[in-house]
C-alpha cells in the first residue's frame, strides 16, 4: 500500500492542509497530555521547512454539531503548538469554513500555521458532506492525512476534503504518522515473518469477532484473553460462574473453534474473584469457575503459556487487555503479556486503545516496534477492511 507522503510533494510556497488529531485530553481547559500534537510535529515540521504555509484541521471531543461549544474548543491545542513551535506564528481561527476561516487562509503566508476550529461544531463533518468539504479543501493546494485514528470513519474531512482536491487535481498524500501505521498495521499484517502470533483481549467477543475471522486466514495462532475468553469457555462447555458472557454469541464462538481448530488458543487458567474488587475473595482455577465467582483475568499458567507462544513468535498483534489490568491484582496477566512482547525479537505492534496504555503505563512503550495511535481504526485495519481515507491518497 504504498502511498505518496509529504516528503514526496513540493510543498514550497503552497498551503499545505493537514488532517492532524489535536484530540487532546483537557481538564479546565488545560491540556493534561500534548502527546497527540508532539506526534503530529515531523509532518508539520516538514511542511514549514521546505517553504509552506500550513493549515491544521482536527476534531475535539464529541460537540453536539449545532455550533461553538468553547469547552470544546481547539485554541488550547493551538495555544500549546504555538509554544513548542515557538518560531513559527500560530493563529487560530474562530470558525471553520467562515469567513474568518476563509480570510485568514487567504492571507496565511509561508512559515505561518493555522488552525481551523474543531470541524466536529458543523454537523457537515460527520455527515462527510461534500459542500462542507469542498469548502474546506477551497483553501489549500496540497491535502495531508495525518490523523489515523479516525481513517476508518468516512468524515468530510477524511473523505470529502480529498476527494474535492483531487477532482482539483491538487496532491492528496499522507503524513508520516499515517505512513508508519500503514507500513506496520496494513504492510507488516499483510507479508508476515512467520510464526505470525495475534493476541486479542477485552470484554467483549461481539467487538472482535470480523478480526477473529480475518486473522484466523492469516495468522499461526491466535491467543484469545480478556473476558471474551469466557464466551469461548461456554462455547466448550465449561462453567463460568458469574463470568461476563455473550450468550447470543456462543454459537459463533463454538463455530469460530472449528474453524479455527488448534490456531485459537484460550486460557488454561483463570483468576477470579467474588466481586469486582481488589480486595474481594478470590481463586485461582483450572477449568470451571465456581458459582458466584467472576473471572477477572487469566490465570499464572496461561500467562506462561502465552508469554512462551510470543517468544517463538516472529511477528506479534496484540489489542485488548488479559484482564481488568486497571485493578491490582488482576493486572498479572496484561503485565505477563505486555512483558513477554516486549522482551521478544519478534516485530510487535500493539494496536491501540487499552492494549497501548498498559504498553505505555508499564514502561514498555520503547521495547516495542510500533503502538498504534487509533484503537479503533487498529482494529479495523486487522478486520481487513478498506480505507476510503487511504484509498483516495496518491500512490507512489
Amino acid at each position: 500500500m504504498a502511498k505518496k507522503t509529504i516528503a514526496d510533494v513540493d510543498v514550497a510556497d503552497k498551503k499545505v492542509l493537514i488532517r492532524v488529531d489535536f484530540n487532546v485530553p483537557l481538564n479546565e481547559g488545560k491540556i493534561t497530555d500534548d502527546r497527540r500534537i508532539q506526534m503530529a510535529l515531523p509532518t508539520i515540521k516538514a511542511a514549514l521547512d521546505n517553504g509552506a504555509a500550513v493549515i491544521l484541521m482536527s476534531h475535539l471531543g464529541r460537540p453536539k454539531g449545532e455550533g461553538i461549544e468553547p469547552a470544546f474548543s481547539l485554541a488550547p491545542a493551538a495555544a500549546r503548538l504555538g509554544e513548542i513551535l515557538s518560531s513559527n506564528e500560530v493563529i487560530m481561527a474562530t470558525d471553520t469554513v467562515g469567513e474568518d476561516a476563509k480570510a485568514k487562509a487567504a492571507a496565511l503566508e509561508a512559515g505561518q500555521i493555522l488552525v481551523l476550529e474543531n470541524l466536529r461544531f458543523a454537523k457537515e463533518e460527520k455527515k462527510g458532506n461534500a459542500d462542507f468539504g469542498k469548502a474546506i479543501a477551497d483553501m489549500a493546494d496540497v491535502y495531508v492525512n495525518d490523523a489515523f485514528g479516525t481513517c476508518h470513519r468516512e468524515h468530510a474531512s477524511m473523505v470529502a476534503v480529498p476527494s474535492a482536491m483531487k477532482a482539483a487535481g491538487k496532491p492528496t498524500v499522507c503524513g508520516f504518522l499515517v505512513e508508519k501505521e500503514i507500513k506496520f498495521l496494513a504492510d507488516t499484517i499483510a507479508t508476515p515473518g512467520r510464526p505470525f502470533v495475534a493476541i486479542l483481549g477485552g470484554a467483549k467477543v461481539s467487538d472482535k469477532i470480523v478480526v477473529i475471522e480475518n486473522l484466523i486466514n492469516i495468522c499461526d495462532k491466535i491467543i484469545i484473553g480478556g473476558a471474551m475468553a469466557y464466551t469461548f469457555f461456554l462455547a466448550k462447555g465449561i462453567k463460568v460462574g458469574n463470568s461476563l458472557v455473550e450468550p447470543d454469541f456462543v454459537e459463533k464462538a463454538k463455530e469460530m473453534l472449528e474453524k479455527g481448530g488448534d490456531k485459537i488458543v484460550l486460557p488454561i487458567d483463570s483468576n477470579c474473584g467474588d466481586a469486582f474488587s481488589s480486595d474481594c475473595n478470590k481463586e485461582i482455577v483450572d477449568n470451571d469457575i465456581s458459582d458466584g465467582f467472576q473471572g477477572f483475568d487469566i490465570g499464572p499458567k496461561s500467562a506462561k503459556l502465552f508469554a512462551d507462544i510470543v517468544r517463538e513468535s516472529k511477528t506479534v498483534v496484540w489489542n485488548g487487555p488479559m484482564g481488568v489490568f486497571e485493578m491490582p491484582p488482576f493486572d498479572e496477566g496484561t503485565k505477563a503479556v505486555a512483558q513477554a512482547i516486549a522482551e521478544s525479537d519478534a516485530v510487535s505492534i500493539i494496536g491501540g486503545g487499552d492494549s497501548a496504555a498498559a504498553v505505555k503505563q508499564l514502561g514498555y512503550a520503547d521495547k516495542v516496534t510500533h503502538v498504534s495511535t487509533g484503537g479503533g481504526a487498529s482494529l479495523a485495519m486487522l478486520e481487513g477492511k478498506k480505507f476510503a481515507a487511504v484509498e483516495l491518497l496518491d500512490e507512489k
